[in-house]
């Protein structure tokens, strides 16, 4: 039961601040930047990329908080902060980069765990 009670709370703070990131680039007027800022790291087809990546914050998060999928919407965050954290923040100093870590963590236990009883997954 405490469990589940710690996996709810969780994913109720992490997946909101998750999806309050992803909110403020796809609807916030933050994609310019954002597809400047993918192209500068190198990857192909930034434009999909940084979309890719907005969206996996966004509908990922929403995901998380409701506890549907959480699974793998947890993977597709897990794998955007991954990239933030050792790619685009690779040369920041720990204090810019350590949100990131912070979100790499929390998504990538939920992932590996699931959302537990108090979620549409019931996982």
């Amino acid at each position: 039961m405490t469990r589940d009670l710690g996996l709810l709370v969780l994913r109720l703070v992490a997946g909101a601040c998750m999806a309050y990131h992803g909110y403020g680039k796809v609807f916030g007027g933050h994609m310019d930047q954002m597809i400047e800022g993918v192209g500068k790291m190198g990857f192909p087809a930034p434009l999909f990329f940084a979309w890719a990546a907005a969206v996996s914050e966004l509908v990922g998060g929403v995901l998380v908080v409701i506890g549907l999928r959480t699974k793998i919407a947890s993977l597709f965050v897990a794998i955007t902060m991954a990239v933030a954290f050792f790619v685009a923040h690779k040369a920041d100093a720990f204090q810019v980069k350590e949100l990131a870590l912070a979100y790499l963590g929390v998504f990538t236990a939920l992932a590996l765990t699931g959302a537990g009883k108090f979620s549409l997954d019931r996982s």
